[in-house]
């Protein structure tokens, strides 16, 4: 009995996306931290919870936070500092890199 029809070797579009995977900063580590932080390069971390001090990508993300872990405070938007616009974003620095789930 043979293969059933399945590629014997990995194809060149698999070995790069590895070596890519591999390579590449994707958030993780110190550069992560810092970027989550939005301290150092002011990344993907825009807003900060006034209560517990944890940041989130946008408004509606820490909507959600603010729900499951602090309900019996109500929830109020101008309370929210913007990490973006209290630090100034150092151009030259590499940010860490997003990649998405392979689900579509």
């Amino acid at each position: 009995m043979t293969g059933k029809a399945k590629p014997k070797k990995h194809t060149a579009k698999e070995i790069a996306s590895k070596v890519d995977a591999a390579t590449t900063n994707r958030g993780g580590g110190k550069a992560g931290q810092a970027d989550r932080s939005g301290i150092e390069k002011g990344g993907h971390a825009k807003f900060e919870c006034p209560h517990c001090k944890i940041t989130a990508p946008d408004v509606k993300s820490m909507e959600i936070h603010h729900e499951a872990k602090h309900p019996k405070i109500p929830f109020d938007e101008t309370k929210i500092s913007n990490l973006h616009a209290t630090h100034v974003v150092e151009s030259s620095k590499a940010r860490p890199g997003v990649r998405g789930s392979y689900k579509k």
